[in-house]
């Protein structure tokens, strides 16, 4: 186990994703370096207010503590109470366009120890896309370059993985999912760290490859004041999973972690509405009916009417 090369290639990444965003904008990342009191740090990178992204935020962070939280504990209730160590590179981007979609990747690394005893490592992550308004190709898209980057480990680790993503990323309390989902996977300890760690850092280095060409192809489309509403309205679902589903986050405030770079993830605008519907017919209810279900985007799936 190496926990210092998986320091190194996670600073490394961020500063890589950093560098590519911010080419896409004209507004700078805010580079804001931290230190946590109980052990670690991190830097949080923000972009906010930019011509291409409403917010941008590349968090990396490194944190030790004596109890290992719930939260990540939950699989293995019997690494509850251990010392822990836990590292790792967190991104959403948040579009001004509606035409783009919002887009999340996280990629971690957890230790736990034990006095006179081996300590237990495992790793997890994974990205998926949330569009506010449906493109076939960039769905396609998506899911090919997350396919490509488990390729190398085996057949079934792409099918598996996204199984995982579409069942994790899901509003139970409204019946639907997050977005078009991507990959998602956790524990990961087998066969052996080599492994794994170089299935992690296929999967980080395979997300730009993912979500620049889609920023590249939507960012100049025109848009209506009426779809960057619904733009908002789709927003208060991020949020809703955020605060009620996502292990990441729990796990941040569980352990003492630095609010703002935790929560660096919503976005900016957000609207709820009572009992909201999509008219027939239209764009928004194409969403809701072609794209916001689990469905192979890589065999042959239905054509759709937009």
């Amino acid at each position: 186990m190496d926990t210092l090369s998986v320091e190194r290639y996670l600073k490394a990444l961020q500063a890589r994703i950093v560098k590519h965003l911010g080419q896409l904008d004209t507004r700078p990342f805010v580079h804001d370096r931290w230190s946590r009191p109980e052990g670690g740090g991190g830097q949080s990178c923000l972009l906010e207010g930019g011509s291409v992204f409403e917010r941008a935020g590349v968090g990396f962070s490194t944190v030790e503590g004596a109890n290992l939280p719930p939260s990540a504990s939950a699989s293995r209730p019997e690494l509850a109470g251990r010392r822990f160590q836990a590292m790792g590179v967190s991104l959403v981007v948040h579009p001004l366009n509606p035409m783009i979609p919002t887009v999340h990747m996280n990629v971690r690394f957890f230790c736990a120890h034990k006095p006179a005893a081996a300590p237990v490592w495992w790793f997890g992550g994974g990205m998926d896309l949330t569009p506010y308004y449906g493109f076939i190709d960039d769905a396609r898209h998506f899911h090919q370059t997350c396919h490509n980057a488990l390729a190398p480990f085996g057949p079934d680790y792409y099918p598996r993985y996204k199984k995982w993503c579409d069942d994790y990323f899901y509003l139970k309390h409204r019946q639907e999912p997050r977005g078009i989902g991507g990959i998602f996977f956790d524990d990961l300890h087998e066969p052996n760290f080599e492994t794994c760690f170089n299935l992690l850092q296929s999967v980080g280095d395979h997300f730009l490859a993912a979500y620049e060409p889609i920023v590249r192809q939507r960012q100049t489309l025109a848009f209506t004041p009426e779809q960057k509403d619904f733009q908002a309205f789709r927003r208060g679902r991020y949020v809703e999973f955020n605060l009620i589903y996502d292990r990441g986050t729990l796990f941040g405030l569980q352990s003492g972690g630095r609010t703002e770079s935790i929560l660096m993830s919503m976005p900016p605008l957000v609207r709820w509405r009572y009992d909201w519907k999509p008219q027939p017919g239209s764009a928004e209810e194409d969403l809701y009916r072609h794209f916001l279900v689990a469905r192979d985007w890589l065999g042959n799936p239905p054509p759709l009417t937009i």
